[in-house]
């Protein structure tokens, strides 16, 4: 039987079947290829995009120091002329230093005029109340010695040699509690190195010291301080109000971290290994009052209801997503806006122009659209943006507890503060070299800090302090000390 016309037909579409499965094949291979290609590019643009975020990091959106930004970095917009000379204006109070009592006075010096500056006539006689004119100087300052003679006498019965020893409250080294306080004072609150302090207290009181010196003098000032210091920390630690912040710190050129508390009128420092939430238990001990922070999350165990978000960081938050542009920039232009009406509001109500019932009523829609708009942002925004909408909508208790609570700042800048000295300090010593140091550093701290909140003299504190120690008495308090005076400070700080 001859060859079927089908036949040929089937085998002619068997051959174009094959051929459009070929080019499936090769299409699919092109198609799978484009995919891996649009992937990789949007791999490359979502880590381009993290990268110029990264970039355009400063002091404006996160919490880096002004000192570290470029100089390409945007800068805070310029304040508009007041068109007031330099100066103090009119009507301003004049400040001049105050006369020093008559029976303070060391030299007099009288100073008559012997003619009359027109006729030239001679003059006799004294003014009744003459204008007074008195000028400081600074005394040559000599270390005063005392030399302690140590006699060894022989019995004259038994022929035993018996050597006198100190009276109590001397030290066995050659530098009293004076010098102590001084090299403790030099070092926490002037921020100076061993070697300058040695080359001060040459220079300044003619007091030879070498190096090792100094470093004993501080471990006797950290030793004096132990038992301050501990008695600061519990008190802070059952405050109805307090605010905690942490830096970087190095310790034996390891990392480590310098952790603060602040209070009305007691600031404490801590120097721990850890930046986490067992570090933040150990400062702030359990739940108690209203804690005022950023939004690191080794406070996130307290309470929303009794923790307040700092809003400084949290307008650098909004800035940064500001930057991000698109539905982004849009949403955060809101944001920003709230906050500063809310801060227009909070100043009223600080300086005594608002009554605070009056900010509670202002603040309730307020509240609801800062609430709405973090729940646009976790459905339009970015995915960061999303992220952080989510944190504070989670969290959102604790952006208005200073709405309700009196004594509850809406920003956490006196634990900012306070944190500034140490950072300097750590920026020229790099840190301490021991456990022994780090508890120098965190005892001093907490002396110079709560002592100038209190008015009260730091130098006299380390000297009463040390006397304490060589005397095995109870040393002085950081804690207030009369409530009359704490009420008068906190009035001048408000």
């Amino acid at each position: 039987m001859g060859r079927d016309w089908r036949d040929d037909r089937i085998a002619e579409l068997e051959g174009k079947l094959e051929a459009a499965l070929a080019r499936i094949s090769t299409l699919e291979a092109a198609l799978a290829k484009t995919v891996a290609l649009d992937a990789k590019f949007e791999a490359a643009l979502t880590k381009i995009a993290a990268l110029e975020e990264k970039l355009r990091l400063s002091s404006r959106n996160s919490s880096k120091p002004p000192s570290s930004d470029p100089p390409s970095a945007p800068k805070p917009p310029a304040k508009k002329p007041s068109g007031r000379k330099p100066g103090g204006q009119p009507g301003h109070e004049g400040h001049q230093r105050a006369l020093v009592p008559a029976d303070e006075v060391d030299k007099r010096v009288s100073c008559r005029p012997d003619r009359c500056r027109r006729c030239h006539a001679g003059l006799t006689g004294c003014d009744a109340s003459p204008r007074l004119h008195q000028v400081f100087e600074l005394p040559k300052v000599k270390p005063f010695v005392t030399q302690y003679e140590l006699h060894a006498l022989v019995c004259p019965s038994c022929g035993t040699r018996t050597a006198a020893e100190l009276p109590d409250g001397v030290p066995a080294g050659a530098f009293g509690p004076s010098v102590t306080a001084v090299v403790a004072l030099l070092m926490g609150v002037y921020r100076l190195g061993k070697r300058p302090v040695e080359m001060l207290m040459a220079d300044l009181y003619g007091l030879t010291m070498c190096v090792g010196s100094v470093v004993s003098c501080q471990e006797q000032a950290a030793s004096a301080l132990e038992v301050p210091h501990a008695e600061a920390h519990a008190y802070v630690m059952v405050q109805p109000v307090k605010h905690a912040d942490e830096t970087g710190w190095r310790e034996a050129r390891t990392r480590a971290w310098l952790w603060t508390a602040v209070t009305s009128f007691v600031t404490v420092f801590l120097v721990q290994a850890r930046r986490n939430t067992d570090a933040a238990r150990v400062l702030l001990g359990d739940v108690c009052g209203v804690l005022i922070t950023d939004r690191w999350g080794a406070y996130g165990w307290w309470a929303d209801l009794a923790r307040q978000l700092c809003w400084a960081h949290l307008k650098r938050d909004f800035i940064k997503i500001q930057e991000r542009g698109g539905q982004d920039a849009i949403l955060a232009t809101a944001l920003l806006a709230e906050r500063d009406q809310m801060f227009v509001w909070w100043h009223r109500v600080r300086d005594g122009t608002l009554a605070r019932s009056t900010f509670r009523r202002y603040m309730k829609p307020l509240q609801n659209r800062v609430y709405h708009l973090l729940g646009d942002g976790m459905e339009h925004g970015s995915a960061k943006t999303m992220k952080t909408c989510r944190l504070l909508r989670k969290h959102v208790d604790a952006l208005w507890t200073f709405v309700y609570r009196e004594g509850v700042e809406p920003t956490n800048n006196a634990a900012e503060l306070r944190i500034r000295h140490p950072v300097l300090w750590r920026k020229t010593s790099y840190g301490t070299h021991s456990p022994e140091g780090s508890r120098f550093v965190e005892r001093v701290l907490t002396v110079h800090a709560t002592l100038r909140q209190q008015n009260r003299s730091v130098l006299d504190f380390l000297h009463d302090a040390c006397v304490a120690r060589l005397n095995h008495a109870p040393p002085p308090s950081l804690l207030p000390q009369r409530p009359s005076a704490a009420s008068a400070m906190l009035a001048h700080a408000a």
